[in-house]
């Protein structure tokens, strides 16, 4: 019976042994292969140590994968990420999310894909993704690729949306959250605020501010309307969520139009505007106060304390794997889920100084 040594190519020159060249190398069908990996039961223990011996001497190994493609199950959950990994590997919301979904994902035995754009496309990378089903990050219900995954069947959950009929979700209340915030510096004495947003990106000059942000900025619409002030009444600018981008932009407005507090739109932001008014010699809050949203776990240590609206970021990666799970089996489930969020008011924050 011609072999190979382990881990060599077989002797028609391919660079990986298949299963044919077992079965043509053991005298048995290329079923009979088949049977020795995945039912061993069906062939007699002869038939199978022979066959598990050339295989081994081969150095073949089946491909679980396309087997689980063929059964129409990978054991694998993806997670459609609406930027690239480097980009989302910087900021440590990501970091509590995945946590959440993974601890989901270990229970469930599942491993778990992250699918950021190929090629700036989302929906360029949804056929290249084996998984089960998706947990779909930052995206409305209207967009190109929730469309594709409804048209191939693909289960899947979206998160920082907003409730469409028919599609599960995930969000939190992030208009209460942004309210709770700016009426807290507003009830301070503070009108010389500044408000740190996320950059909306492109869609914002044909579409407005839409999902989370959208809540948000409602929320800060809101609280200044119960003072008796508007938007129009306070400066917004809109930056990536980035460290280094909240850094930059906070250097830039407190040298021109100095405010005696920062409003920001995530945890991150805030981090970067701290660094810049401790590189400029102020103290806070002394001079500026400043506000987070997310309550990431920096925001308990750093000094000082920051003050941030808190959401559950792990539960949400829990609750969104659950959803996911529950539709990928079929099941029948509340399709929306709203988590709360509250203010925590820590060190960051306090009445303005009366020479400021």
């Amino acid at each position: 019976m011609p072999t190979t040594t382990s881990g060599t190519a077989p002797s028609d020159g391919r660079s990986r042994p298949t299963a044919n060249d077992v079965a043509k190398a053991a005298g048995v069908s290329r079923s009979a292969v088949s049977f020795a990996f995945n039912s061993p039961e069906k062939l007699s223990v002869g038939t199978r140590d022979r066959i598990l011996g050339v295989a081994k001497d081969l150095g073949y190994v089946p491909n679980t994968l396309a087997r689980m493609l063929k059964a129409g199950q990978t054991q694998s959950l993806g997670v459609l990420l609406p930027q690239n990994l480097a980009r989302v590997m910087e900021n440590p919301y990501y970091s509590r999310f995945l946590t959440g979904v993974g601890q989901v994902c270990d229970e469930q035995g599942y491993t778990l894909l992250l699918t950021p754009p190929l090629r700036d496309s989302m929906l360029k990378a949804i056929p290249y993704a084996a998984v089960d089903g998706f947990i779909v990050c930052g995206l409305e219900h209207d967009r190109g690729e929730v469309a594709e995954l409804r048209r191939r069947g693909i289960p899947f959950v979206l998160v920082d949306s907003s409730p469409h009929e028919g599609v599960s979700s995930v969000d939190v209340d992030d208009e209460g959250g942004a309210y709770e915030a700016v009426r807290h510096v507003l009830d301070l004495g503070h009108r010389r605020i500044t408000l740190l947003s996320i950059d909306p990106g492109p869609e914002r000059a044909e579409r407005g501010y839409r999902g989370p942000l959208a809540r948000r900025m409602a929320g800060v619409a809101r609280a200044l309307e119960d003072s008796g002030t508007g938007l129009d009444d306070i400066e917004i600018i809109e930056v990536p969520a980035t460290r280094m981008d909240g850094f930059k932009a906070t250097k830039r407005f407190m040298s021109s139009r100095p405010a005696t507090a920062i409003v920001t739109m995530s945890d991150i932001l805030a981090f970067g505007a701290v660094d810049a008014l401790h590189d400029m010699g102020l103290e806070i809050p002394r001079d500026v106060s400043v506000t987070g949203y997310d309550d990431l776990p920096d925001a308990s240590w750093m000094r000082p304390r920051l003050t941030t609206v808190r959401q559950a970021i792990t539960t949400k990666g829990r609750t969104a794997a659950d959803l996911l799970f529950s539709a990928i089996r079929g099941e029948d489930q509340h399709p929306h889920q709203l988590l709360g969020t509250h203010l925590i008011v820590r060190d960051s924050t306090a009445h303005p100084h009366t020479a400021a």
